[in-house]
């Protein structure tokens, strides 16, 4: 497949992860985290597993990966998603989430170590100003970081360091199989279940508004996406997806915005500006080679 398809490939998954804002709303934010962690990727390693089936087998095929390999995936999937929840808990959610989204600029200069791979101004310049869009839309008229929360900053931060060695590490293991995908998916359910059942007490979707909240995530943002993700990363344009992640949270805002769960403001339409205006910066060398 074409490079160019499969980043546009990798770009679903921002656009899925943009809906996820919306289906966490539909679950009316009542279920455990963790709860919810292991529900929705146990959706993800059931479509997989449609897949396979669909195919005729098992995927036990898919299972049989180096140790290293494994180690890759579960934790990103799980290591990603712990460190979140744990940050959640020892800081502010705005912070949390800022300090966390620095992973799709980690992405771009991380990528310039992988084989084959330069460092190119554009990316840099079209990640910072994606950047700088996001924390207006996620950090507008918040409150300033705070000394007490310092664990947690480190620990959003953490978050941030272990999804882009993800993503980027992933490349080098290009020739491992989407479809293994799935199997790390059951395994973080699993770990996530443990962590439920150590923290957390059980609270079951009370209505179908709630369940659809939570099938929706474990076949869009947390099921496709992760896969499409995982393409993307391995066979696109890393670079050029890590500025395009930024546009995650924008289309998150922006379908809050259409179900008239959030108000239009200037502060969406600047950071609109500097998350398209950056992705468009670090696309033009691209498109500058593709017309050569």
């Amino acid at each position: 497949m074409h490079k160019s398809n499969a980043t546009l490939i990798g770009f679903s998954a921002v656009a899925l992860w943009g809906a996820l804002a919306l289906l966490t709303r539909l679950t009316d934010n009542q279920i455990p985290p963790f709860q919810l962690m292991s529900m929705t990727f146990v959706i993800a390693f059931f479509l997989m597993l449609t897949k396979w089936r669909k195919e005729g087998h098992w995927g036990i095929r898919y299972a049989k990966q180096r140790k290293r390999v494994w180690l890759l995936g579960v934790s990103g999937y799980f290591g990603y998603h712990f460190c979140y929840f744990l940050a959640m808990s020892k800081a502010p959610a705005v912070q949390v989430s800022l300090l966390a989204y620095l992973w799709p600029l980690l992405i771009v200069l991380f990528s310039t170590l992988l084989p084959g791979h330069k460092f190119r101004w554009a990316h840099l310049i079209g990640a910072l100003s994606a950047l700088a869009g996001c924390w207006i839309l996620i950090g507008g008229g918040s409150d300033a970081f705070e000394p007490q929360y310092t664990t947690g900053y480190f620990i959003a931060l953490a978050c941030a360091l272990i999804w882009s060695t993800f993503s980027v590490t992933s490349r080098l293991a290009a020739n491992v199989p989407t479809d293994a995908a799935g199997w790390f998916c059951g395994a973080t359910a699993v770990l996530a279940f443990v962590c439920h059942l150590a923290w957390e007490t059980t609270v079951m979707p009370a209505n179908m508004i709630q369940w659809i909240g939570v099938i929706g995530l474990g076949l869009g943002p947390v099921g496709i996406a992760f896969f499409t993700w995982d393409y993307g990363v391995k066979h696109g344009n890393i670079q050029l997806l890590g500025v395009l992640a930024y546009s995650a949270p924008l289309i998150s805002v922006v379908l809050l915005v259409l179900f008239g769960l959030a108000e239009p403001s200037w502060t969406l339409a600047w950071a609109s500006l500097a998350i398209v205006g950056g992705s468009l910066i670090a696309g033009i060398e691209r498109n500058k080679k593709a017309a050569q």
